[in-house]
């Protein structure tokens, strides 16, 4: 049996024994019961406990050795002191997947551990497991469920599948009052054999999924995760993520800047620009995006600048919403003339036209005002959605405009049309329930609703198409053989940036103070002096010595510097001044490794301005990693300086991540801390190489 028929097995279960089954009211083995029969799939259920004859007024049976056949699926409502000698019975009889609810924690002691040995059982026996530490899942549109916890019972169907390692999380997101449908939840908790790539490559088979939703604390099975976020993404089917907590540090592997640079987030922010997912910084976040995602209408518009267009009764509010906007990155539309002129003609004297923009006057004909405005912005190409930004409050006078006016303009629009609401405990639920029930979001809060719009005109926006892998084998080769002998010296160093088409400063070797005069002779004056001792950072040591402009200085220099640290040092002409940058290599645990850029210098780990991308990158992608940099307009020219080459940029870090795929299997580490960003081009003028 596949793991995804036994996965197929376990979510889709027709047939379910409940081990540990409980008459007492309020107990796990109750709950779990309650809800297995709340069904609508009405799976044949057997429950299982020595202790009770009659449960919920159905027979019990002592043991899992009582029923004739296997069965789909065993729901374990049993304690860990229990749950290795049940689980190993699951497996014998042929049963096809479980669900282990308790922690299944056991203390230190020589051996395999409880989660291991439980691990080794089903995956011995070709079961899925869910959990341990988990809550269970419920199939909403399958109509299963198995959950050791009661939830509402008219759970809405729709386009989104949940896999969510946190249980609150899990819970949180199902008892929100908000209009979020569901095809499957599944709370996975630690995934001791059946991963999220599995629900994923599952929740994608099924033909309702529309919407991917991920709460995850950690990556298992990477490489089967990464495809089936492919899969997702050709699809068309978005992946909403909420990471919670950094992935191992790269840091902690490596002596290179570039793995503390990456920090513990690294891997989320590349797996996220990798597969172009929907990255959400909360709960509140996810909730609203998820709720745009399951109303259906994606954000239209044509032309780079396709944006938000927003509509206010506070002119206070209207500026709180551009300023936490302009904070998030969330764009809004320019108008066109015909828009501008369509405004004019609504608007009361004094008010003015743009977007976001604010059309409370005299207070006459809300409802038409407001509606009209809406429609108007909506009509407009650059406008890809629209939002009513008020606090939809409850008005004690029965005064109901702004909602008829959001159902107006809906009913004129294929485009989403959205409430924006300030603040969420002001927000009148009764009205929000009619507007969410009639296919318009009410989004609950300035900063997360923003961030939800911003990522819906990002699906508007061009995807980037996939990277073809090209590999110079001999190249490959080559470099491979000589990582393998040993670490490389500064010359080799250099040698390697070039040969992957990175512009380097001139560099030669020395081990005589005579040496070092006639390298700094062919290096050209001002000359720089570096140990080529082995020494991962140079500067911290004292070992560069920057602008030496003829050879007594070099060898004043060479003698103090060979005393305190070794006789090897090179000698390396001075790149031209520019903007410099830090480039680089560090590898994660859990997906390789990574392309790290950001801030060079000695203050690269102090501002920790850096992007991290996962190779191969192409041009497009190297460009954005430069883009999210705070240091990018710097690069752009400043106080009269001439712009650096970001073509020579660009193309460095393309070939860093050549590096990375022709060379990580070697590596540990690559440092290239400065590159020198320079209106003639970008040149690396030092480089750490940390193989392994």
């Amino acid at each position: 049996m596949t793991s995804a028929d036994a996965v197929r097995a376990m979510l889709g279960a027709r047939s379910v024994a409940v081990v540990g089954a409980s008459a007492r009211p309020g107990s796990f083995g109750e709950r779990l019961v309650t809800e297995v029969l709340r069904s609508a799939s009405a799976p044949q259920v057997t429950l299982v406990n020595p202790r009770y004859d009659v449960v919920a007024g159905r027979p019990c049976v002592p043991s899992l050795r009582d029923l004739a056949e296997p069965v789909d699926l065993v729901l374990l409502a049993v304690n860990d002191s229990a749950v290795e000698e049940q689980l190993t019975l699951v497996a014998e009889r042929g049963d096809r997947s479980a669900v282990v609810f308790g922690s299944v924690w056991s203390p230190p002691a020589p051996g395999p551990s409880l989660r291991q040995r439980l691990t080794a059982v089903a995956e011995g026996a070709g079961m899925a497991l869910c959990g341990g530490g988990c809550m269970g899942f419920v199939q909403v549109t399958g109509g299963l469920r198995a959950l050791g916890y009661l939830e509402r019972e008219d759970l809405p169907a729709g386009p989104v599948a949940l896999v969510s390692h946190s249980g609150s999380a899990f819970s949180a997101l199902l008892r929100a009052r908000r209009r979020i449908g569901w095809t499957s939840v599944v709370s996975s908790g630690q995934e001791l054999v059946t991963t999220t790539a599995d629900y994923l490559e599952h929740a994608l088979d099924q033909p309702g999924t529309r919407v991917i939703a991920l709460v995850l604390e950690t990556l298992r099975a990477t490489d089967r995760l990464r495809a089936a976020l492919d899969r997702a993404a050709a699809l068309d089917v978005p992946v909403v993520l909420l990471a919670v907590g950094g992935t191992p540090a790269a840091s902690a592997l490596v002596t290179a800047h570039s793995g503390a640079l990456a920090g513990p987030d690294a891997v989320w922010e590349a797996l996220t620009d990798a597969h172009g997912l929907l990255r959400v910084a909360d709960l509140d976040e996810m909730a609203d995006l998820l709720e745009l995602l399951t109303a259906g209408r994606r954000a239209v518009g044509h032309g780079p600048d396709t944006g938000l267009a927003t509509v206010h009764d506070s002119g206070a509010e209207r500026v709180l919403v551009a300023d936490v906007a302009h904070r998030a990155g969330v764009p809004f539309a320019p108008l066109s003339a015909a828009t501008t002129n369509r405004l004019e003609s609504l608007l009361d004297p004094g008010l003015e036209v743009g977007n976001p923009l604010d059309v409370w006057g005299t207070g006459a004909d809300t409802r038409e005002l407001f509606a009209a405005a809406l429609r108007a912005l909506a009509d407009d190409p650059a406008v890809a959605a629209v939002a009513l930004a008020v606090d939809l409050v409850e008005e004690f006078d029965g005064d109901d405009s702004y909602p008829r006016a959001v159902l107006d303009a809906l009913g004129a629009t294929d485009k989403p049309v959205v409430v924006l609401a300030n603040l969420v405990s002001a927000v009148d639920q009764a009205w929000a329930t009619r507007l969410r029930d009639a296919g318009a979001p009410v989004l609950e809060g300035t900063s997360s609703g923003l961030r939800a719009l911003g990522h819906l005109l990002a699906l508007a926006g061009p995807g980037l198409p996939p990277v073809s892998t090209s590999v110079d084998e001999r190249r490959r080769d080559r470099w491979l053989a000589r990582l393998g002998t040993g670490p490389l010296d500064q010359v080799e160093s250099f040698a390697l940036l070039r040969d992957y088409g990175i512009a380097t400063v001139e560099v030669r070797a020395a081990s005589a103070e005579a040496e070092a005069m006639v390298a700094a002779d062919q290096v050209g004056y001002p000359a720089v002096l570096k140990t080529d001792e082995r020494v991962a950072h140079k500067s911290d040591v004292g070992g560069v010595v920057l602008g030496l402009r003829d050879q007594a200085a070099v060898a004043s220099a060479y003698q103090e510097m060979c005393d305190r640290l070794g006789p090897r040092v090179v000698l390396c002409s001075t790149a031209d001044p520019g903007v410099e940058l830090s480039l680089g290599l560090t590898r994660d645990p859990l997906v390789g490794v990574l392309v790290v850029v950001g801030a060079g210098g000695l203050l690269v780990e102090v501002l920790h301005d850096r992007a991290v991308g996962l190779p191969p990158l192409d041009d497009r992608r190297a460009a954005l990693l430069l883009d999210r940099l705070r240091l990018r307009p710097a690069l752009e020219g400043v106080r009269g300086r001439k712009g650096a080459d970001l073509s020579a940029l660009t193309a460095a870090v393309r070939g860093t991540s050549a590096i990375a795929t022709e060379l990580g299997s070697a590596l540990l580490g690559l440092d290239v801390n400065p590159i020198v960003a320079t209106p003639r081009g970008a040149v690396a003028a030092d480089v750490l190489v940390v193989a392994g």
